[in-house]
């Protein structure tokens, strides 16, 4: 029978030769991933439980990165039981403040997710880990512990929505525009427990950051997971991380789907989600003009060096608007590092942005960067619902980087392709204008 990615990952992990939609299944989960906000109360439904130990305590990674640093006596209050809790439980993977970063880029990037894995986690934006050809999906904490104390959790083999993006990406289009587009398709509610699949040679053509970007909105359809074929994208990023380990899974031809979308992309433009869900997409020139008075660059798929370097690429030699405001949060301490290398972080700093650690912060509105009554906020975040990073008046809209930056430089929202027109003409007149 074929079979789609996911229900290839889902049959390899419960040792079955086939399964299909609908089937239930008990798993195993290659990688469990908790955070500070979710494990204080995983711990209680532990106990409650009466469960002394892990049933593997090798397979926890555990990332404090929500409420870091610590905001308030509560937060850091959180923070104490969540180290408590890797010391009690004997959790080697513990990444503390400063240590490590936000966990969906962190986890690839310490090689802790694999080709073919079944990563589980709690935070719904797991599905990220699509984009390593693993099947990442989010659970709640009474279901995150029994997980913890059994090793195994049951699954229903979700249905498959399939989407198919042909043409090549026009400038300043990225995979942020893609799953955009997807979202136009689904709504907010269209895939709910499915599984997202992408494919097709503008998929084909993203590198592994862009593709993160991909799967982690697959959530915001309602979607369990995402998932990107394996290509030499996958295979190259799997040789450097985890040499020798995976297995690059595809779709078979003929495979069922619930649905089917081939999308176009080669005359898309950059898109902009607009207040108050991820699915209310525009082109940016439809929204072009809009104020805002903070910019957001960052996130647990957008805060990776492509996009800082997207961001850098317009901002280079430049200044902020006035009255504006620009957050720049790189996903992990090692990408930190590296835009430092590649002195992005000087391009940030000198235009006007101010440079954060690693941190969710100002995504979920919980710190550094809340918004005010009736401000708004361009962001290359994951969720712009009314209220999300801030005053229930306030307002974000959703875009890439390239938007991001050239909507810092101008106080508006903006087509990134004016602001380098507007570089181009500037370095042509300099160039004539010199002996």
């Amino acid at each position: 029978m074929p079979m789609t990615i996911a229900e290839k990952i889902l049959a390899r992990a419960a040792g079955r030769s086939q399964v299909r939609a609908g089937d239930f299944l008990t798993v195993p989960a290659d990688r469990i991933l908790t955070n500070d906000i979710m494990t204080p109360v995983t711990r209680q439904a532990l106990e409650a439980m009466g469960a002394k130990r892990l049933a593997d305590p090798e397979r926890l990674v555990v990332v404090a990165d929500h409420f870091v640093p610590p905001k308030d006596a509560l937060s850091s209050e959180l923070l104490r039981k969540l180290r408590q809790f890797a010391a009690d439980y004997q959790v080697g993977r513990f990444y503390d403040v400063g240590r490590g970063g936000i966990e969906h880029s962190l986890l690839p990037q310490e090689g802790l997710v694999r080709p073919g894995d079944v990563i589980i986690g709690a935070d719904s934006h797991t599905c990220t880990m699509g984009a390593f050809g693993a099947f990442g999906t989010g659970m709640g904490a009474t279901d995150m512990a029994a997980l913890m104390a059994l090793g195994t959790t049951w699954l229903r083999v979700p249905e498959t929505i399939r989407f198919e993006f042909t043409g090549r990406p026009g400038p300043f289009v990225t995979g942020k525009d893609l799953i955009l587009r997807a979202l136009q398709e689904t709504g907010v509610s269209g895939a709910t427990y499915m599984a997202m699949e992408f494919g097709g040679e503008a998929v084909h053509g993203l590198n592994i950051d862009e593709r993160m970007a991909l799967c982690n909105l697959a959530v915001e359809g309602g979607a369990k997971t995402g998932l990107v074929e394996s290509d030499e994208v996958t295979r190259a990023w799997a040789e450097q991380h985890v040499p020798g380990q995976g297995v690059f899974l595809n779709p078979d031809p003929g495979a069922t789907y619930t649905a089917v979308h081939r999308i176009d992309v080669s005359d898309m433009p950059p898109l902009v989600a607009v207040p108050f869900l991820p699915a209310n997409v525009r082109a940016v020139d439809d929204v072009a003009g809009t104020e805002v008075v903070q910019v957001y660059l960052g996130n647990c798929a957008n805060g990776t060096l492509t996009d800082l370097r997207q961001a850098a690429s317009l901002m280079r030699g430049r200044r902020i608007a006035a009255g504006v405001r620009m957050i720049v949060v790189p996903a992990t301490q090692r990408i930190y590092q590296g835009a430092a290398r590649e002195g992005l972080l000087d391009v940030f700093i000198d235009a006007g942005a101010a440079v954060s650690m690693p941190t969710c912060g100002a995504c979920f509105g919980g710190h550094n960067g809340v918004l005010s009554k009736g401000e708004a906020a361009l962001a290359t975040t994951n969720r712009n619902f009314r209220g999300r990073m801030g005053d229930p008046e306030s307002r974000v809209y959703l875009a890439n980087a390239y938007v991001a930056a050239a909507t810092a430089l101008t106080g508006t929202i903006v087509h990134p392709a004016d602001m380098a027109s507007q570089a181009s003409d500037k370095e042509t007149s300099g160039n004539m204008s010199s002996p």
